[in-house]
């Protein structure tokens, strides 16, 4: 599945079978970014990538578990060597957490901060090499605005999310001498899936919830940033006042 590319750019986007990095492949795709879509469900990836070639991309698919630490920087490594013009990199992947910290087991504690932190750390630096080499790069991080306050049996989650923070401001300073550009995507809450998933229990109005459509416009704003600017941080918030 790789058609000829119809730009010089591409976008590597974890967490790209659904939600916000589906939302996001999409979008790309209709602006004329290429995509490498990672993720863990490879048939999910594989519609969203003939949904991207569908409008013109193209699209190859890379069934990735970010969770295996020891193996994700060498993977994308691999990715962006089989990658044409690969300059883009969106860390989407992550999950949701609710509980109070002082009854959090330590095994969750641990699941979360591996993937929604150490999982980039390990993606920004598979990636640092190729980017370095060719003198350019855009690295969008998505964070959220639990990265800014936190929220009540949100502890755990927002830890990973200031550390998420603390991450791309430091990478932001020790890369920009080489060309790389990086921002930080800060959203309120998101109908997507992570509220289904069994570590998040919210009985939130999901309806008055930011869209992943609305958030992926907001990645594509940054990311298309002309090439003297940057968009540190953006923060996105629900116009209905939802959290």
């Amino acid at each position: 599945m790789n058609p000829i590319a119809t730009t010089n750019r591409t976008a590597l986007i974890t967490g790209a079978s659904s939600g916000i990095g589906k939302a996001t492949a999409l979008a790309f795709a209709k602006a004329g970014i290429n995509l490498a879509l990672v993720g863990r469900s490879p048939d999910k990836l594989t519609a969203v990538a003939e949904a991207a070639i569908a409008v013109g991309a193209s699209a190859k698919t890379y069934v990735v578990d970010l969770s295996q630490l020891d193996r994700v920087a060498t993977q994308i490594a691999e990715i962006a060597a089989d990658s044409d013009n690969l300059d883009i990199l969106i860390n989407n992947a992550g999950m949701g957490y609710t509980g109070a910290i002082g009854d959090t087991p330590l095994a969750d504690w641990q699941r979360v901060i591996d993937l929604n932190l150490t999982s980039v750390f390990q993606c920004i630096q598979g990636i640092l090499p190729h980017l370095r080499r060719q003198k350019s790069g855009v690295i969008v991080n998505i964070s959220s605005i639990a990265s800014k306050q936190v929220f009540p049996d949100w502890g755990l989650y927002s830890v990973s999310k200031f550390g998420l923070m603390a991450l791309t401001k430091a990478i932001a300073q020790e890369e920009r001498g080489h060309g790389i550009r990086v921002s930080a995507v800060c959203p309120g809450s998101v109908n997507t899936p992570i509220w289904d998933t069994d570590t998040v229990h919210a009985d939130f109005d999901r309806s008055a919830m930011l869209t992943p459509e609305m958030v992926a416009e907001g990645i594509l704003y940054a990311v298309l940033a002309p090439a003297g600017a940057v968009v540190e941080e953006l923060t996105i918030m629900p116009s209905g006042g939802a959290l």
